[in-house]
């Protein structure tokens, strides 16, 4: 099993904009590896004084909240750059429905789901 820590992880799939389908996102991946383990990684842009409500409405679900390193400018917002982190399985469902949860966890604190990453081990 991988750890979120896995120093061999390399990122295989990304999305980046809401309007595409994780299907699209996952079917352009070269690396990914259906059948094996990775880790899912959420972008989030929130409020400082909501990290804390955040970590806490993730964590019973496995999730772990880490600083992040989106920068977004020009927006005149005071958020902060973090990813939630969970190993699972992942396919499109899972991927939309994880985005969807994340949207609106962050729209309900303030602020808002930048889109998400997955990565699994290099080869050996």
């Amino acid at each position: 099993m991988i750890s979120i820590d896995d120093p061999g992880l390399r990122v295989v799939a990304t999305s980046f904009d809401e309007t595409e389908a994780a299907s699209a996102a996952l079917g352009r991946s070269e690396h990914w590896q259906p059948p094996l383990p990775a880790v899912l990684r959420h972008h989030l842009l929130l409020p400082d004084d909501q990290l804390a409500a955040a970590d806490e409405l993730l964590a019973p679900d496995g999730w772990t909240l880490r600083p992040g390193d989106l920068r977004e400018s020009g927006t005149g917002n005071d958020l902060t750059a973090v990813v939630a982190l969970r190993v699972q399985i992942i396919d499109a469902l899972r991927c939309s429905q994880e985005s969807s949860r994340m949207a609106s966890l962050a729209q309900r604190l303030g602020g808002r789901a930048a889109g998400w990453d997955a990565l699994q081990p290099g080869p050996g």
